[in-house]
């Protein structure tokens, strides 16, 4: 089975088993999981010791009542080639996830959102739930929160647009990921913009940096910047028409983790800072006439496939996401203690992956690829629904 493939299988909710024969710390650390998945680890130790034995019937007994296909995987698909024909010798219908977690991590879907003015295009990384976007009007195209890995996909998609990239902007400073705009500024000649607050924090390379009510110019459009602070200080969203591009300030099953600048010390100000961009009743999304209920989040991460629409788009209006998620009802002490009290680990190799997006560190493409592996754990909890 392809990565492409099991990504459809997950997008369209069909029941998938998934065999991890990775070691368990690799497995808890980061596996493929969703709300119509099974997923049990097994190392494949334990069946090259059955193999010897003459047992594989027995450890694959546990699959025959599950959904099928049994797809098997490791870190780069050739371990769990091999369990899958075990497997499928076993009278166990078991694919082979092709390249492993590593091919897992290369799978980055297109959809289209509906947009009056624009042509806007939503990537989705399901290996980490990484969303960036690509608003193309006439011959001009700006990419928003673009990954570094997937530098000549936003060329080559524009292109068949029609249009060259001006810009590549970043919300924030990343934590999970490693920035590409740099990357597609060097294919393309596009303008770095970057929220004005990113020299605060160490920035180390040149790039217009965009102040709170600033405009992006986009062919006969333009993207407008409003200053969301709370997961970062710098964050930044930036405002298409009734389309409000959030980063990591706002997640449509929950809201940001406030502590991957300051740490647990200046996590509970952090937190504060975010209520008053998200929840109080004079938000930053709020101060804007056009910030009504009406106005579509698209946001920067999502935990679920399923929470995707009808059209597969993760974007869903402000009034339903306020409706849904209990943390819009909290107080603002309330709302201090729910952010800090269950948040996940943080990412990997956070503090390398904020520093290379600073330009304080240098990264190639081999390493950059391999720091962000896994999952992002930018929100402050899975669900605060």
């Amino acid at each position: 089975m392809t990565p492409d493939e099991l990504a459809a299988r997950l997008r369209q909710g069909d029941p998938t088993t998934i065999l991890d024969v990775r070691n368990r710390d690799e497995f808890d650390q980061w596996h493929i999981d969703g709300s119509a998945v099974a997923a049990t680890q097994i190392p494949a130790i334990r069946f090259t010791q059955a193999e010897v034995l003459g047992t594989v019937s027995d450890l694959a007994a546990q699959f025959r009542e599950r959904p099928e296909p049994v797809v098997t995987v490791c870190a780069e698909g050739r371990a769990s080639d091999h369990i899958a024909d075990l497997l499928t010798d076993a009278g166990v219908v078991a694919e082979n996830l092709e390249f492993g977690m590593e091919g897992w991590a290369r799978v980055y879907r297109a959809t289209s959102i509906d947009h009056s003015d624009a042509t806007v295009i939503q990537y989705d990384r399901p290996s980490s739930g990484c969303l960036g976007y690509m608003v193309v009007s006439g011959s001009e195209a700006v990419v928003i929160d673009p990954l570094r890995a997937f530098a000549d996909r936003y060329v080559d998609d524009a292109k068949d647009y029609g249009a060259t990239i001006v810009a590549a902007l970043d919300t924030h400073v990343h934590a999970d990921h490693v920035s590409g705009v740099r990357a597609v500024a060097d294919r393309t000649g596009a303008t770095v913009i970057l929220p004005a607050g990113a020299t605060d924090r160490g920035l180390s390379f040149d790039a217009r940096l965009v102040e709170d009510g600033a405009s992006i110019a986009v062919g006969a459009t333009e993207l407008r910047a409003v200053h969301a602070p709370g997961h970062t200080s710098e964050m930044t969203a930036y405002r298409l028409g009734d389309l409000l591009f959030v980063g990591d300030s706002l997640f449509l099953e929950s809201v940001a983790r406030p502590d991957l600048e300051e740490g647990d010390t200046g996590a509970p100000a952090a937190a504060r800072r975010l209520y008053e961009t998200v929840i109080d009743g004079d938000t930053a999304f709020d101060r804007d006439a056009a910030f009504d209920g009406d106005v579509r989040i698209a946001p920067g991460h999502y935990s679920d496939p399923m929470s995707a629409d009808a059209d597969g788009a993760f974007v869903d209006t402000l009034e339903h996401i306020r409706t849904r998620l209990d943390a819009f009802s909290m107080t603002i002490d309330e709302f201090v203690e729910f952010v800090l009290a269950d948040m996940p680990p943080q990412p990997t190799n956070y503090e390398r992956i904020i520093a290379t997006n600073l330009g304080i560190e240098q990264l190639d493409d081999a390493e950059a690829f391999e720091v962000e592996l896994g999952p992002n754990n930018c929100a402050a909890t899975k669900s605060s629904a």
